[in-house]
C-alpha cells in the first residue's frame, strides 16, 4: 500500500491542551504529580473533555474537507502530545465523542513533539504550554501559544473567520526593531523609504499560503454551484496605519498571499475591532495586544522575534 502523503495538505499540529479544557487535569498534574495525574486521567477515561480554546478553529478548519475529493482530505489535524499513549486515550476518546475527523496523533511521554513538524509537514503548531511553543518558534517552526478562556461555539454559523497580526507573524519583526530603536517617526520614515521592498516572509506566511489554496478550492466551488456560500475569511489586523500600510500590502502581493479584509489601526485596541470582527483565531506576536483581544476572542501569541526573546519557564502541564 502507497504511503499516505502530506505534501500538498494543510497540516496543523494541535495539542491536546489547546483542543481541549485541560485545566482541571493538568491542576491534578501540578498538585499532586505524574502518578496521581495517569490514576485521574485512567479514572475519567469516558469523561469527554470540553472543548478548548483552539476547539472551534479546528472544527471549523477540518469542515472545510467537504471540498476534497473522497479520501483526498485537503485538511489534516495531527495531535502533538507531551501525554503517554496511556493518558492520551481520553485526548482521543473525546475526538471521537464530538465526531472530530482526527485520527493520527504522536505521544510523547513527558517530552515535547514539536521536533516532529517538519516530518509531517505542519504549517502551524498549537499548544497552551509556552515552553513547548518558545522552543519550536526559536527552531524555525511555526507555532503560537493559545491564550484565554474556551467559549461556546455558535454551530449555526459555519463560517471559518481568521485574523492575523503582520509584524513578526506573516512578516518578520525587521520594521518592529526599527520602531523599537527609532520610535514611530523613525518607523514611518523607515517604511516609506522601503515601500517598495517586500518584506522577508515570517512565521506563518505559510500557513496564510495553504489557507489561501483552501479559499482557491472554495472560489471554484462558487463557480461551479451559484447556491454555494463562501465560508473561509481572512483578515489582517495591524497596528500599522498610512503611510506605513503600504510597504504591507505590496509585500502580501510579492508573496503571492491574499487578505480579504485589512485593518490599519494606527495604535487604536485591537480588543475593541475584535469583539465586531469575531475571528475564531487571531494571531499576534506581542503580549501586550492580546491581553485585550484574549478576553473576548481565541487569541494565540507568536513569540517571534526580539521583543520575545526573554527565557520562558517551562510549563508544569501536560499536554
Amino acid at each position: 500500500m502507497a504511503a499516505y502523503e502530506l505534501t500538498n495538505r494543510l497540516v496543523i499540529g494541535i495539542a491536546s491542551s489547546a483542543l481541549f479544557d485541560l485545566a482541571e487535569s493538568d491542576a491534578v498534574f501540578r498538585d499532586q504529580g505524574e502518578e496521581s495525574y495517569r490514576a485521574y486521567q485512567a479514572e475519567h477515561l469516558d469523561d469527554t473533555l470540553r472543548p478548548g480554546v483552539a476547539f472551534p478553529f479546528i472544527r471549523r478548519l477540518l469542515s472545510l474537507n467537504d471540498l476534497s475529493e473522497e479520501n483526498d482530505p485537503l485538511v489534516e489535524a495531527i495531535v502533538l502530545s507531551r501525554n503517554d499513549p496511556d493518558t492520551g486515550l481520553r485526548v482521543m476518546r473525546s475526538i471521537q465523542a464530538y465526531s472530530l475527523p482526527i485520527s493520527r496523533a504522536v505521544f510523547m511521554q513527558g517530552r515535547s513533539p514539536y521536533k516532529f513538524m517538519p516530518a509531517l509537514n505542519m504549517s502551524l503548531f498549537l499548544s497552551a504550554n509556552a515552553g513547548d511553543v518558545h522552543e519550536a518558534v526559536s527552531q524555525g517552526l511555526p507555532a503560537g501559544h493559545v491564550l484565554g478562556e474556551p467559549y461556546d461555539d455558535d454551530t449555526s454559523d459555519h463560517d471559518l473567520r481568521i485574523s492575523f497580526d503582520f509584524d513578526g507573524v506573516l512578516a518578520t519583526d525587521d520594521s518592529e526593531q526599527v520602531y523599537q530603536t527609532g520610535g514611530i517617526e523613525g518607523f514611518r520614515a523607515h517604511e516609506v523609504l522601503n515601500a517598495a521592498v517586500p518584506h522577508d516572509a515570517g512565521p506563518l506566511k505559510e500557513f496564510l499560503a495553504s489557507i489561501n489554496r483552501i479559499q482557491q478550492r472554495e472560489e471554484e466551488e462558487r463557480q461551479k454551484n451559484a447556491d454555494y456560500r463562501i465560508r473561509l475569511h481572512v483578515s489582517l489586523v495591524t497596528a500599522r496605519n498610512a503611510p506605513a500600510h503600504e510597504r504591507a500590502v505590496m509585500s502580501l502581493k510579492s508573496w503571492g498571499v491574499t487578505v480579504n479584509d485589512a485593518f490599519f489601526l494606527g495604535g487604536i485596541d485591537k480588543g475593541e475591532i475584535m469583539k465586531v470582527l469575531r475571528p475564531h483565531i487571531f494571531f499576534d506576536d506581542q503580549a501586550s495586544h492580546l491581553a485585550s483581544t484574549s478576553r473576548t476572542t481565541p487569541s494565540v501569541h507568536v513569540p517571534f522575534g526580539k521583543i520575545n526573546e526573554q527565557s520562558v519557564p517551562e510549563d508544569l502541564t501536560q499536554s
